[in-house]
């Protein structure tokens, strides 16, 4: 017998379209045109002016023959332009390709490569490594500067010169202001391309859809607790996982965007005070430099500003001064191939009461999976099978659902490792705990084995950052004639404080079994990523030298 409810109710542009973030902007220039939506120096941008300029710059791309699946590549810092182009470039069809603004001259030219490049806008400030990426790369796209007139005197960086054939704020007026901008023709379209970090090889280029950003952008608004008209202040690169897709998220509640091209605590601060942030994405650096700070660059704010954090848990001390300043800090977890955070430790009110030992077991688990991530689960990856929900029974974290990448540009063989068995490969190892929370255990690549026991190099992380000298600190594995392996620990101190080997080591005694306390405590500054997070394949590269 057919089924009544598949009978002359058919999909028809009036009861189905696409999801796209796009639409989230249309609406917000039309119900508040004369909003702030971009702050940058003394820019204010409106509303109806961040759509029209979209508008634009779509219009002039479109006259350059860009269209459905061609890249536009950009190499911008924290600025409008940014902003731009997350919605200017996916309203031709196009697919946004944001640089890393830190990578060098070759892993830029392989991106160039790989995307097929069709158009490239540059800031100024990085002019230099992407002439050297043009000179090696094959592909030649037509390049674009972008000269930000709210560049600082007091800039860490001089501006490089120019070395497209255009500039950016002539093209964007030559695009039309009425242009008809394209709505996807199926929401699984492509709407951007991250790369990897390429830690090990090449980088692989994680390939997101429209249906994906325009979930996420609901997902962060509920899990940020963003109301009407929130104001962000962008300390996370907009080039990391699309700035976790905030660009498109701040459009659902008409926020707006402080731009901030350089992570510096006083004009954090003064951002903070003078715009009135309620929100800001970062990594444990980020409060280091806010705690850090001279008391000549802090201000004092009367809104408590949420921080939304995504590395390891920080420790208790740093979240009693993070409070103590007015933030409040959300632990997240996600990856690149997961639009950024699709996981989220919600926090219960009652845990509040808890000694302080119980409630910073509870913050050092990542959480569940964000309301728009289907499936969270532990599972060992040879047999597919999901591990005991103990707490112990270490496993691979897997995602599955809308927020979970299309796969890797051209690179069939890695998306169909990563996509084995209907579930997304994280690479993390954790655990599951009963009430449904995940905690990471390590890296697959980062589990010591001595002895033959497991040695999580993040337990070992969370015991040093229990000492009161230590800022900033890594443990990998080194070679061992008769254990195999055995942790090694990379340890930066605070400014101003000192610790011998001996002390820290004696101090993870306090604290871990005797097998996993760190063999040798080596005094370095830890190297990190341009989002903040600590290079271990550095580390293992150090340790490997001796």
């Amino acid at each position: 017998m057919s089924n009544p409810y598949e009978q002359n109710l058919d999909k028809n542009p009036a009861n189905h379209q696409p999801l796209t973030p796009l639409t989230y902007l249309e609406r917000a220039a039309k119900v508040y045109p004369d909003h702030t939506a971009i702050v940058h120096g003394r820019q204010r941008v409106s509303y109806a002016t961040f759509w029209r300029r979209s508008l634009q710059l779509a219009s002039a791309l479109a006259a350059k023959g860009i269209g459905k699946g061609d890249t536009v590549s950009v190499m911008l810092s924290n600025t409008p332009p940014m902003l731009e182009a997350h919605f200017g470039v996916p309203m031709v069809k196009a697919v946004l390709h944001s640089l890393n603004t830190r990578l060098d001259a070759a892993i830029v030219a392989f991106q160039l490569d790989h995307a097929d490049s069709k158009i490239l806008i540059v800031d100024r400030e990085f002019s230099g490594v992407v002439r050297d990426a043009l000179a090696i790369a094959k592909v030649k796209p037509l390049v674009i500067d972008f000269d930000d007139p709210e560049y600082a005197a007091d800039a860490p960086y001089p501006k490089g010169p120019r070395i497209g054939t255009l500039d950016y704020e002539a093209f964007v007026a030559s695009g039309d202001p009425d242009f008809a901008w394209s709505m996807p023709d199926d929401e699984w379209d492509s709407i951007s391309l991250n790369y990897t970090s390429g830690t090990t090889g090449n980088p692989k280029g994680v390939v997101y859809h429209h249906r994906g950003a325009a979930l996420m952008a609901y997902a962060n608004t509920i899990h940020a607790g963003m109301g009407k008209h929130p104001v962000y202040l962008w300390t996370l690169p907009m080039f990391h996982c699309n700035g976790w897709c905030f660009p498109w998220t701040l459009a659902v509640q008409a926020g707006t965007h402080v731009c901030l091209r350089w992570v510096r605590a006083r004009a954090m601060y003064d951002a903070i005070a003078d715009d009135g942030v309620t929100h800001l994405c970062g990594a444990p650096i980020v409060m280091s430099t806010l705690l850090n700070a001279a008391d000549g660059d802090k201000r004092e704010f009367p809104q408590t500003v949420t921080f939304n954090t995504a590395a390891a848990p920080p420790p208790e001390a740093v979240l009693a001064g993070m409070a103590d300043a007015g933030f409040a800090v959300t632990h997240l977890y996600g990856l690149t191939e997961s639009y950024g955070p699709a996981v989220v430790n919600e926090w219960h009110s009652d845990w509040d009461g808890l000694d302080r030992g119980a409630r910073t077991a509870k913050k050092a688990r990542q959480g569940v999976r964000y309301a728009a991530l289907e499936g969270l689960t532990v599972m060992d990856p040879e047999t597919m099978i999901e591990t005991p929900a103990d707490g112990e029974t270490i496993g691979e974290v897997m995602f599955r659902g809308n927020i979970v990448m299309k796969g890797y540009l051209k690179n069939k063989a890695a998306t169909d490792e990563a996509f084995a068995g209907g579930w997304f490969h994280s690479g993390d190892l954790g655990v599951m705990h009963a009430d449904g929370y995940i905690q990471l255990k390590d890296r697959s690549k980062d589990i010591i084995i001595s002895g033959g026991e497991n040695i999580s190099s993040i337990e070992v992380e969370d015991a040093l950052y229990k000492h009161p000298a230590v800022a900033s600190c890594g443990v990998v594995a080194r070679q061992d004639e008769k254990w195999g392996e055995v942790p090694i620990a990379y340890v930066e101190l605070k400014p101003g404080r000192t610790a011998t080997e001996t002390e820290i080591i004696e101090h993870c005694r306090t604290l871990l079994a005797r097998f996993k306390c760190p063999k040798a405590v080596i005094f370095a500054d830890i190297p990190k990523t341009s989002t903040g997070k600590i290079q271990k394949f550095v580390l293992r590269q150090m340790a490997k030298a001796g």
